[in-house]
């Protein structure tokens, strides 16, 4: 690192760090970054001493200013962490978004949009408020409300669900990052009103006027509005509606998503046209920087704003103004002014995985290709001592080709290296078929952007040019889906990976750093170099290994449905229930992809409640199991009948169980074949498990009815846990059942919604009094029982812990039913969440 700018970025954004992790009192840092201003000013000795921490405090301040309550009127003052039916009044931040969501081939809209609150309407008077709110409403709101429109909306304000389970997306920590601490959740369209003021605009800002006038133009001359006419939106025009999850899908596991980011590809491409049409015109290098600047922030502006295009606008220019005053080149230094400017405007962006992986594979792409480089020309170098002319003419047709895949390879692989752990950790991916699709979609993608850029420039002018140049970008998009779809279906193209621990990071960022600068192959280091790569190699498989020996058991908060055991092997492991469709599309599924899998060994079916059973169609598209596990009694569900038709076209997957039957470390405790209650909860299946002397009995929704049968034919039913869910009529876990059993921990896998799958206050008092720890999902989210030799351990993802000895290291006393203490703190976590 050749500049000075690299150190300063790196310990700014360690201040900003630091702001972000620890609550620092603001006065406090104003008083410190003040006493180091003046000494390094007063003290001209100390000052090169002094000016590396003041930078450090400076990105401190910067975000603690952004982040603390600094006015009486600040919604968190206001509102704490209650929800409150109220009325706001505000500003709208920027053009109100469509989401539409695809199911069963019906679409649902709905939008999302940023308010600036102005006042809010709430214990019967407008109070003045501040502060950012998120509203999402169902369906689509009128056009009259655009960018800068004063708003008037009813709802419910509350602060934003964080993820209830490992792998789903926290929009609590999201907005957050972007200064948003509250979402209004509005009934329908007709909560909004607007409100006419002296300073209202007269209409939408000139950048929604050119996206609809942008979106007409590009569908001149096509059919009609397709998937293809929907992505050109999305890519041109960073149009975002148009990626809907079915959609996006093949392009996120090829890694080539990136493309619809309004990101450095864009700004790249278009400043590469821009100046390049600008020197044939043979202008001056400070003349083409002095119109492509501008240039480049029209199309910023054009396309909304968006962070994304902001970041890579800003880098661009940075790029273009060294380049146009020839100043000598340094991609380090250039990455580090840019990133330095851009945590000055927003340091919350460092917290953004779009900010992370801009500038990792911007970062890797400049320190990696000069390696790779150097392999390239090693593996095409030709005979030195042979004329270029006396070559065969196929080879020298060849030379140019070649020259560019294998650049275009090279560098495809230096953004894969680089943002590889980032991916993981985002997206549980990892996607060693980008490499491909990449050399094949990034190209196409260029010319689909040129054409759509010929067609904006037409316009009205060359109807004739925009139809062509429409159809030229509709049939390069109708060949990046088509490839994206291929790639995403080759043998071994993705994976899904559990997320790399902080440690990883660190381990391989350094092992890449250190490679790509060549200090590890220097030959007095070559030695030592290998064995501490087997050392760590070593180290991280027993780690893992040691890791995969546990037995992992997962309640998710679905309300009985969504239990996940990760036995050792794969073939050992086993869902039960998937929930209904949304459970299993915006819950389960992103859970199993963050545990790294990719199809299902087993699941069980535990009864036809559609609560349970609703969402099998997705999982099975999603996750294809090879087993397919239910009881031999018959469900007068729907759901159930459809899928049972289904399971007896494919019977080498499908298994009957009953009472008595075993499978891993699993006992089916009942139904028998010959019950036939009238509930279905009380036809459920009741699995126990015994692993390393501590046993778990799964209850699924059993009812009063179906506990009695249990209590009637098992006589040997003590069990250390109890996981329950909520029977539709009566309530769960009866006291005789307690009795017998003498559980030492009992969960209860309750939900929000259903209010089916809600604990009432009569059955929290009820088992209250049984003495016994419980633990509701509803409140401390999803819970994992890690099962050892030693024990289990249930920790909550919400912070409640209780870790239970097993039965060979176990004391009488709390066999008997004593509680450890520990135990005691998770009952107290789980109340305090309650009361909360």
């Amino acid at each position: 690192m050749r500049g000075p700018l690299p150190i300063v970025a790196i310990l700014y954004a360690s201040g900003v760090v630091l702001a972000h992790g620890f609550e620092l009192p603001l006065t406090g840092l104003f008083a410190v970054a003040f006493m180091f201003s003046i000494g390094a000013l007063v003290f001209a000795s100390l000052r090169r001493l002094l000016v590396w921490p003041l930078i450090l405090l400076v990105g401190c301040v910067n975000l603690a200013t952004r982040t603390a309550i600094l006015s009486p009127c600040d919604l968190r003052a206001l509102l704490g962490g209650t929800a409150e039916l109220v009325t706001i009044r505000g500003v709208l931040t920027e053009r109100p978004l469509q989401r539409v969501y695809e199911r069963d081939q019906e679409f649902r809209w709905r939008t999302m949009a940023r308010v600036e609150v102005k006042e809010v309407f709430r214990a019967g008077t407008w109070q003045l408020a501040f502060g950012r709110v998120a509203v999402s409403t169902p369906g689509v709101i009128g056009p009259e409300f655009f960018a800068g429109s004063s708003v008037e909306i009813s709802g419910a304000l509350q602060p934003p669900q964080s993820a209830a389970a490992e792998g789903l997306f926290d929009y609590r920590a999201y907005l957050q990052t972007l200064g948003i601490y509250y979402q209004l959740t509005v009934e329908s369209a007709e909560d909004w009103r607007l409100l006419r003021t002296d300073k209202s605009p007269a209409g939408p800002p000139w950048s929604e006027r050119f996206l609809r006038w942008a979106q007409a133009t590009l569908a001149k001359g096509l059919v009609a509005e397709d998937e293809s006419l929907r992505l050109l939106w999305a890519m041109a025009l960073g149009w975002k509606t148009g990626l809907t999850g079915e959609v996006s899908e093949p392009f996120m596991q090829t890694g080539t998503l990136h493309i619809f980011a309004i990101s450095g590809l864009h700004i790249a491409l278009i400043a590469g046209i821009l100046v390049s049409v600008l020197r044939v015109m043979r202008l001056p290098r400070a003349a083409c920087g002095l119109l492509a600047v501008p240039l480049l922030w029209f199309y910023t502006a054009a396309t909304g704003w968006q962070a994304s295009a902001i970041r890579s606008t800003i880098m661009m220019n940075v790029i273009i103004g060294g380049w146009a005053l020839k100043r000598p080149t340094d991609l380090v230094n250039s990455l580090a002014a840019a990133g330095l400017i851009i945590l000055v405007w927003d340091p919350s962006q460092l917290f953004q995985a779009g900010f992370q992986l801009s500038f990792f594979v911007v970062l890797s792409i400049g320190l990696l290709l000069p390696s790779l480089e150097k392999v390239r020309q090693w593996l095409l170098q030709t005979d030195p001592f042979l004329p270029a002319e006396l070559r065969p003419t196929w080879q020298r047709w060849l030379d140019g080709p070649l020259h560019y895949l294998t650049t275009s390879a090279a560098t495809s692989l230096a953004a894969w290296l680089g943002s590889l752990p980032l991916i993981a950790y985002y997206f549980f991916l990892v996607t060693p078929v980008s490499l491909l699709a990449n050399l094949l979609i990034v190209p196409l993608s260029g010319l689909t952007l040129m054409c759509t850029l010929g067609s904006l420039m037409c316009g009205d002018w060359l109807p004739g040019l925009t139809e062509l140049f429409n159809h030229s970008a509709w049939f390069w998009m109708k060949g990046m889906v088509a490839i994206s779809h291929w790639a995403a279906g080759l043998p071994g193209a993705y994976f899904y990976v559990r997320p790399p621990l902080l440690l990883e990071f660190v381990i391989y960022y350094a092992a890449l750093g250190l490679c790509c600068s060549g200090w590890v192959f220097a030959p007095q280091r070559r030695r030592w170099a290998a064995v501490t790569a087997v050392v760590v190699l070593g180290v991280w498989l027993v780690q893992r290994g040691h890791a995969d020996r546990a037995v992992g058991l997962t309640i998710l908060p679905l309300g009985g449905s969504g239990i996940y055991c990760d036995a050792p092997g794969r073939r050992n492991d086993l869902l039960i229930d998937p929930g209904n469709r949304s459970a299993a599309e915006f819950t389960v599924r992103p859970f199993l992809r963050a545990r790294g899998v990719k199809q299902l060994a087993n699941v069980l079916l535990t009864h036809g409640d559609i609560n349970h059973v609703g969402g099998w169609g997705y999982l099975n598209e999603q996750f294809s199991p090879a087993s397919v596990l239910t009881s031999t009694i018959r469900f007068r569900s729907a759901a159930y009948r459809n899928l049972v038709r289904e399971l007896e076209n494919s019977k080498e997957r499908w298994q009957q169980l009953r009472r008595g039957d075993r499978f891993g470390d699993w006992t089916v405790l009942r139904p028998d074949p010959g019950d036939h209650f009238a509930q279905a909860d009380d036809n459920a299946i009741v699995l126990l498990g015994e692993f390393s002397g501590v046993r778990v009995l799964l209850l699924s929704d059993l009812g009063r009815l179906g506990q009695r049968a249990l209590l009637e034919r098992e006589k040997n039913l003590r069990t250390d846990i109890i996981v329950t869910g909520l029977p539709a009529q009566g309530e769960p876990v009866t006291t005789a059942l307690i009795e017998a059993l003498r559980p030492r921990l009992i969960i209860v896998a309750s939900a929000e919604f259903p209010a089916s799958a809600r604990a009432g206050w009569k059955l929290r008092a009820r088992l209250a009094d049984t003495r016994v720890p419980v633990l509701y999902t509803s409140d401390v989210g999803a819970i994992t029982l890690t099962l050892r030799s030693n024990g289990c351990e249930a920790r909550a993802w919400k912070g409640a812990f209780a870790f239970l000895e097993s039965a060979a290291s176990d004391s009488s006393d709390q066999r008997g039913g004593r509680k450890p203490p520990n135990l005691e703190e998770a009952t107290t976590a789980t109340r305090t969440a309650h009361e909360d």
